[in-house]
């Protein structure tokens, strides 16, 4: 996949927010990294975060937030930066422009002229590294078997590429990433989240613990009372340092749709819903979709997992749960609960303990289907000269 265009949001306006949202993730080609409602935090954002486009919402008081706009830009001279307002005041926009700021977008926002703003970002960069993907993978309820899919899916990917994979557990009290695979990991996300130093390669490569099958495994806190100091910002600045050092990142979670897990989502490349054919299940999910169409996420990026197929279910079906929600249907997963809880019990991936049975291999062309779509998407970068076809390769 071509490398994202990575945005940071500096915006007080919840409404506007939703709106910039969904006009920015209906993009493929976009990545929100981070949403900043005071101008005094964006300077350690824009520090923290890599990013390529700052989007910074003037209104209501544009004399609050050029000066902090214009101290970044001495000290971040080829990040770009979009100016958003409702005023057409000559002299605004001609300050705005001089001190470096790159588009000047009037409100109300016009589509088509934040592509092109895109386009020519895209244009411009020189592209660096390649991103990897980020998959989280959402229970609607507890023992949906969203962790038993998170592990082994990271386990299946791995088999699939040379490259790096890392699971991560974003269960901060009482995730079992760890304990399904059967390891106990020295450090944890805690430490990458409170470590003083600089994100580096290094300073990763040291908090992640190796798997026998290849994968690399973050977990959760050891500590109950380490899970309340792990902030949003600080969970985000680890994902977006994994992706670029990761082929695939797959995440158990996030287990709570609130400030400190939103913003996993808006990072995603793909999203999978866990549900089973149970109404609690499918009533939550309807309230996790409902919030994410409010708040302007894509749900292009949302798709069902539908878990223990074959169960008998009160006469709810894998169909009936797809037209109540609304979604598309990526893939069911047969119901086997022995081979299931024996790989659990063990601590071993399926591909170790029942590499034949039938809920291995469902998972395996999971993995097998995002793969597929991962390396034709490379091929179509690789044919595609067109500026667009750049910009809007498929994820």
């Amino acid at each position: 996949m071509a490398q994202p265009i990575r945005f940071i949001i500096l915006n007080g306006d919840e409404d506007f927010g939703r709106e910039l949202r969904a006009l920015l993730l209906s993009t493929e080609a976009v990545k929100l990294v981070a949403e900043i409602d005071e101008p005094a935090l964006l300077p350690q954002a824009v520090q923290q975060f890599p990013i390529d486009v700052l989007l910074a919402n003037l209104d209501p008081s544009p004399e609050a937030v050029l000066p902090v706009i214009g101290d970044i830009l001495s000290s971040h001279r080829n990040l770009n930066v979009f100016a958003v307002s409702e005023s057409s005041d000559g002299q605004l926009i001609l300050k705005t422009m001089r001190m470096g700021v790159k588009e000047f977008l009037p409100k109300p926002i016009d589509a088509k002229t934040v592509t092109e703003a895109i386009e020519r970002v895209a244009a411009n960069r020189v592209e660096t590294t390649k991103q990897g993907r980020l998959i989280t993978v959402v229970g609607t309820s507890g023992g949906v078997g969203c962790t038993m899919i998170t592990t082994n899916l990271a386990v299946e990917l791995r088999a699939l590429t040379d490259g790096n994979v890392t699971v991560v557990d974003l269960d901060y009290r009482y995730g079992q990433v760890a304990t399904l695979l059967d390891v106990d990991p020295r450090h944890t996300l805690a430490d990458l989240c409170g470590s003083p130093e600089a994100l580096e390669p290094q300073v990763i490569a040291r908090a992640l613990t190796k798997h026998d099958s290849g994968i690399q495994i973050l977990g959760r806190p050891n500590h109950l009372s380490e899970a309340e100091a792990i902030t949003a910002a600080a969970a985000i600045s680890v994902f977006s340092n994994l992706v670029q050092l990761n082929d695939y990142v797959v995440a158990d979670g996030p287990t709570r749709f609130d400030v400190s897990g939103k913003p996993v989502l808006a990072l995603s490349d793909l999203t999978f819903l866990v549900v089973q054919a149970l109404v609690p299940c499918v009533r939550n999910a309807q309230r996790i979709i409902h919030n994410l169409r409010d708040d302007g996420y894509n749900l292009d990026r949302v798709s069902l997992l539908c878990n223990r197929v074959g169960r008998s279910s009160g006469h709810l079906t894998a169909k009936d749960v797809t037209e109540t929600l609304g979604l598309k249907l990526f893939a069911t997963i047969p119901d086997d609960w022995e081979t299931a809880s024996g790989a659990i019990n063990l601590g071993e991936p399926l591909m170790v303990h029942s590499p034949k049975s039938k809920l291995r291999l469902a998972i395996q062309e999971i993995a097998e289907r995002l793969h597929s779509s991962e390396s034709q998407s490379d091929e179509k970068d690789e044919r595609k000269h067109g500026l667009i076809g750049r910009i809007f390769a498929g994820s």
